[in-house]
């Protein structure tokens, strides 16, 4: 398709916002998949697309959370590996299953995991390191593999999930985990790029621009959270995942 003006004036600035609120608590998919879906892309392309100026996004607020020594990098690497085995299954996946079967798997899914956030006062473990660390080095793994299949299947909340699995189930303190969730989801968003790209899918030209929206937006998010802007993280983990759980609901009706 031949993009038009109105359509990078959609994308942009959703991107833009996307992106700040991806920087600090995941889920900035939320906003910028559906902006290229209303842009009129196909729904392939706008995945493919949204996975282009995330990625580049995402390349920047990791980059400065890691900088800050906002991450346990012992773990990074075989949390990143799994997130690139399970992303690449799951954008080959994409490219030939509707999208309706995960719409109605999250409808079953987003409640549960609301209702978790919601119980909770906030984001942190309540004993952060009372799991031994092969344990919570495993939890990591496994649930990088298994969201890193989501988000190359589909995306939004990916950093969201990221983060709850790793400071619910494995424990890590919110600050570790802010940043190995970054870069996990570099990780995933990298390998379903790549697929996305073999399968030509991407509309460029649109994908670039929203690009520099997206360094834009993921720059100063990653500096909100180092401004201690994880206080807002469970106020805005909440709000992405009832926006996500309406957008899926009404998708199937």
């Amino acid at each position: 398709m031949e993009p038009s003006f109105i359509t990078f004036l959609i994308v942009c600035p959703a991107v833009f916002l996307a992106s700040f609120i991806d920087a600090i608590a995941g889920g900035g998919g939320l906003i910028s998949l559906p902006a290229y879906l209303v842009a009129g892309l196909p729904i392939h392309s706008a995945i493919a697309t949204n996975k282009l100026s995330s990625t580049t996004g995402t390349a920047f607020s990791t980059a400065r959370l890691v900088k800050h020594k906002y991450a346990d990098m012992k773990v990074a690497l075989p949390s990143v590996l799994a997130a690139l085995v399970g992303s690449v299954f799951g954008a080959n996946l994409a490219l030939h299953t509707s999208e309706r079967i995960l719409q109605i798997v999250l409808v079953i899914l987003l409640p549960v995991v609301a209702f978790y956030v919601l119980t909770r006062k906030n984001l942190e473990p309540e004993h952060p390191f009372s799991l031994k660390t092969s344990t919570q080095y495993t939890i990591i793994v496994i649930s990088s593999l298994i969201i890193g299949i989501y988000d190359g299947f589909y995306g939004p909340g990916t950093g969201t999930f990221l983060l709850l699995a790793f400071t619910g189930l494995a424990k890590m303190d919110l600050r570790t985990a802010s940043g190995n969730m970054k870069i996990v989801n570099l990780s995933s968003n990298v390998a379903a790029l790549v697929t996305f790209i073999f399968a030509g899918k991407i509309i460029w030209t649109v994908g670039l621009a929203a690009s520099a929206f997206s360094i834009a937006g993921h720059y100063l998010g990653a500096g909100f959270v180092m401004k201690d802007g994880t206080k807002i993280v469970r106020p805005i983990t909440v709000v992405v995942l009832a926006l996500l759980f309406i957008k899926i609901v009404t998708g199937l009706f």
